[in-house]
């Protein structure tokens, strides 16, 4: 589970979660209703029902996608925890999931049907969601779970015991990082009384003595229809799903108690006050902290908007006070709108040996200039524009949707989520200005020095807002209707793709363009350069890393902002990444802006300035990365294996390098020596191109074309190899002071090509070893022994020639380390001895065939497989035909593979820890 402990942007400007509401079918709000069902209201296509329980239900169909999202949202988060009772919400999300009388084992349950389903708290709610293939079975069968956790969760002692552990890793490794450590400081001294200054986590303490009749009793309170919102997304027939919900949640009576009244409000600020954080490993971080207003506030947007401007990278005005002239390696700034009012977020970090003071001091002394300084109306249409442009984008997806839902409801209603849209709309420089204005002062600000003042400036207290009067009558935008179905079938995808060569002066682009229905016309695509052999590469693995780093930040004819400015009004998300041998971009935008960012793009990848300045923030920032990692215990064990199990010079692109190392390329790094890379390598030769979704193949042709068509031979392209190899068994140790986590892996390299006859099965035999919530790892060491917060096996196969590797990998407290260790050795020992039972190979193969169902519906990842396929001259026929060799696999095909493949004793092992602890 995840604990969702709220560090990032408010949810109406999250950048993962950034969505619109659909243009969605009413079929259901039209159709006969069962008796105990009322329509409430409807919004662009997402309508909501009552049940006379109480119970609030979302539908937002959508027949674009073959996919269904159910979001169960309890309006119960970490502000409704009592005195001792802190962390308790976040405890009964991994509760729920340990079963009821009639399933004791969710998470087990769900990995068998192929559910992609997780739960997080909030401080203003707990959900819990799953995504799957459309299936009416499935989806009826899942909202019946819904309806028997409601009201039948065990929340047994020996359940409590054995979780434990596993809530404990979640907190230490929260523990681990330096930001959210500061952050959680910050909100706690900026916040006396009201309970958002609480950790989402909850105090150790009242974690680990929680009592069980406490826990219980707050389950019963809150767990129940009347304090519910469940929300349905994707492509499932209205009228029957309502029929599903209403047979089995109507049955659930409508609680005798009241749910207690809250009353406590936040007072002003009355003073700066003062945080500071002394912990090992990382890097330095100044950061301020302001009291804001809540989701439903109609300051809101200007709020949001404004802080989104200072914060932003490059144009922003902290980035250019304190990065731009080597102040700081990045700086931010973000505001997070909640239930009650929430707060803006800014800050920076440091490389070692910055001056911490002068960066604080040029922190605040930049936020308080907007007295004097106001923004500027082109600063606010850039960040409307790619608000609405981020809010666009995830119209296609139901499981954003009914996330995006999910947050507006527990900040107070579903309607917000369109609303704030308006808003955004209509907001003007002067209602920014005032806004930001009022609350950026000096009394309203948590930060890491305290100065006394006469005569402080204090902010206004929040208004309160009437929901009820500012959403009556509301009715939202017109419904643009929604996208034709698709079929996502290995043989529709075949059909209904065009593949082709486009030929280019020195070289071509092989193409594979699927064109399909999608929700906003968008269009998912990827672009693939390669160039150069091993021998050409040597000694330039750093140069090649930083030269597509540096690719949009600036051309011969634009700025870095300017760039970011032209994908903006494009509506694109692009970005590219590169190392030795190839350069990738991933595009993300609409159907009539697809040619117009092809274009764009091939000139950022022919005329990149590589200006020395933007490479000293590259260097700076990855120079902090690096810090940063060599305390990490996941990063140190990750590299220690790789450097054992690498036999290239150091000069080979392929060789894995120290840190030390790492740093040393980087600091040795000169504008001149991207330039010259970039000269010798980049150009056309040998390229790939795939995009599904909303299109016009020609005109995406013509500017694949155009873009490249006079584009310099790039040196010959010869993939690097990766020969199997043995390694030498061997166990390091790397001591990791002061961590509160430590981190396991064992690696053991493979002689296997996926063209093999024994690859399907070794791909469920991990799959049953550990790589489900229903393998044996996870049931034996996270479920009945609770060592473990993430505990997992891994099957990497290359598809060119016979190599590849088996690791397990776990996280865990330092001072169950050697239990930890025995205990997988058992676990892997068992399977070798015992083999797999004919229940887990059929519940094994129908799980792994509907998750490859389930990613076939991905328009991201279809274009990343045609890239795969494209690569090895295949199509979507090798992905029916492995689907075709996993549902024929026997107990006796995978067992057999099993002990002809996994050899404990050959397994090099890396354990991270603070050895002081172990």
């Amino acid at each position: 589970m995840q604990s969702s402990i709220k560090l990032a942007l408010s949810f109406f400007l999250s950048s993962t979660m950034l969505i619109s509401a659909t243009a969605l079918s009413k079929t259901a709000g039209t159709a006969a209703l069962p008796a105990s069902v009322q329509m409430q209201s409807s919004v662009e296509g997402v309508t909501e029902y009552r049940l006379e329980n109480g119970l609030r239900v979302l539908l937002a169909p959508d027949e674009a996608k073959p996919s269904v999202t159910v979001n169960m949202t309890y309006l119960v988060g970490s502000r409704h925890e009592n005195y001792g009772q802190t962390g308790m919400a976040h405890l009964l999300e991994h509760m729920l999931f340990r079963g009821t009388p009639t399933l004791r084992n969710a998470l087990a349950e769900f990995s068998r049907r192929g559910l992609s389903a997780n739960g997080t708290t909030s401080n203003d709610r707990t959900n819990y969601y799953a995504s799957f293939a459309a299936d009416p079975e499935q989806l009826a069968w899942y909202l019946r779970w819904q309806a028997d956790t409601m009201v039948n969760a065990l929340i047994l002692r020996e359940d409590l015991d054995a979780e434990m552990t596993v809530v404990r890793n979640e907190m230490e490794q929260g523990e681990n990082s330096p930001f959210r450590i500061l952050m959680q400081q910050m909100q706690a001294a900026a916040y006396q009384w009201h309970s958002y200054g609480r950790s989402v986590i909850g105090a150790r303490s009242d974690v680990e003595n929680v009592d069980i009749e406490q826990l219980r009793a707050f389950y019963r309170k809150y767990y129940q229809p009347d304090n519910a919102v469940l929300i349905v997304s994707g492509k499932f027939n209205p009228e029957s799903v309502l029929k599903v919900i209403d047979d089995a949640f109507s049955p659930i009576p409508r609680p005798d108690r009241q749910l207690p009244r809250e009353y406590t409000v936040e007072p002003v600020q009355d003073g700066e006050r003062s945080v500071t954080v002394r912990r090992q490993g990382g890097t330095p971080i100044v950061a301020s902290f302001f009291h804001g207003l809540s989701a439903a506030d109609p300051d809101s947007a200007a709020f949001e908007l404004g802080i989104a401007a200072l914060g932003d990278t490059p144009s922003g005005r902290l980035y250019k006070a304190l990065v731009e002239p080597g102040l700081a390696s990045s700086a931010f700034g973000f505001a997070s709108s909640q239930r009650y009012p929430g707060y803006a977020l800014f800050g920076a970090q440091l490389e070692a040996g910055m001056d911490i003071n002068k960066a604080r001091k040029t922190l605040n002394e930049t936020l308080e200039k907007l007295a004097s300084e106001s923004l500027q109306e082109a600063d606010l249409e850039r960040m409307r524009s790619k608000w609405l442009t981020g809010w666009q984008q995830g119209t296609s997806d139901p499981a954003a949707l009914a996330s995006m839902l999910s947050e507006a409801a527990a900040a107070g209603d579903w309607r917000l989520l369109f609303l704030q849209r308006d808003r955004v709309e209509t907001v003007t420089l002067d209602d920014v200005q005032r806004v930001l204005a009022a609350r950026l002062v000096q009394s309203n600000r948590t930060e890491g020095t305290y100065l006394p003042t006469p005569e402080p400036l204090r902010a206004p207290a929040a208004p309160a807002t009437d929901l009820q009067a500012l959403l009556d009558g509301y009715q939202g935008k017109e419904n643009a209707g929604s996208a034709a179905a698709f079929d996502a079938s290995p043989e529709n995808i075949d059909a209904s793709t065009q593949r082709g060569v486009i030929e280019l002066d020195h070289g071509s682009i092989r193409t594979a363009l699927l064109t399909k229905p999608t929700r906003g016309n968008r269009v998912e695509a990827s672009l693939l350069v390669r160039f150069g052999d091993a021998d050409s590469l040597k000694g330039k693995s750093g140069v090649a890393a930083a030269t597509a780093a540096l690719l949009d930040h600036g051309t011969a004819s634009l700025s870095r902002q300017e760039i970011q400015d032209r994908f903006t009004a494009l509506q694109a998300d692009v970005g590219f990444s590169g190392s030795a041998g190839s350069v990738s971009v991933q595009i993300s935008t609409l159907r009539q802006h697809l040619p117009e960012t092809l274009a764009l793009v091939a000139d950022i990848l022919r005329n990149p300035s590589l200006d020395a300045a933007e490479l000293e923030r590259y260097k700076r920032r990855a120079l902090t990365s690096l810090s940063n990692a060599k305390s990490e215990p996941s990063a140190l064990a990750r590299q220690a294996l790789a450097r054992h199990d690498n036999p290239w010079p150091a000069d080979d692109p392929r060789y894995t390098p120290t840190f030390e190392e790492s740093m040393k390329r980087i600091e040795a790094l000169s504008a001149d020596d991207l330039k010259a890379f970039h000269k010798e390598f980049y150009g056309a030769g040998n390229m790939l191109f795939s995009a599904v979704g909303d299109m016009d193949p020609e005109a995406v042709t013509q500017a694949l074309r155009t873009g490249f068509q006079s584009w310099q031979a790039a040196p010959s392209y010869t993939r690097l190899s990766n020969p199997y190899h043995t390694v030498k068994p061997v166990h390091l140790r790397i001591d990791t002071p002061g961590k509160a986590n430590a981190f396991y892996m064992a690696r053991l390299p493979v002689k296997l090509q996926d063209t093999d006859a024994d690859y399907p099965a070794l791909i469920l035999a991990n799959y049953l070893l550990g790589g489900s919530a229903t393998s044996r790892l996870w049931n034996r060491v996270r479920v009945q022994d609770g060592l473990s917060y993430d505990v997992r096996s891994s099957l990497s196969v290359s598809a060119h020639e016979p190599s590849g590797s088996l690791s397990v990998q776990a996280i865990h407290a330092p001072d169950t380390s050697e239990r930890l260790q025995k205990v997988i050795a058992q676990e892997l020992d068992t399977a070798l001895k015992e083999g797999f039972s004919d229940e887990e190979i059929q519940a094994g193969v129908q799980a792994l065939l509907n998750y490859r169902k389930l990613a076939r519906a991905q328009d991201g990842a279809l274009a990343g497989t045609w890239m795969h396929l494209m690569d090895l001259d295949r199509t979507f026929a090798w992905s029916a035909e492995m689907d075709k060799r996993i549902a024929a696999l026997t107990k006796a095909d995978v067992d057999r593979v099993l002990r002809a493949y996994l050899k404990p004793d050959d397994m090099a092992s890396a354990l991270a820890s603070d050895q002081a602890k172990q």
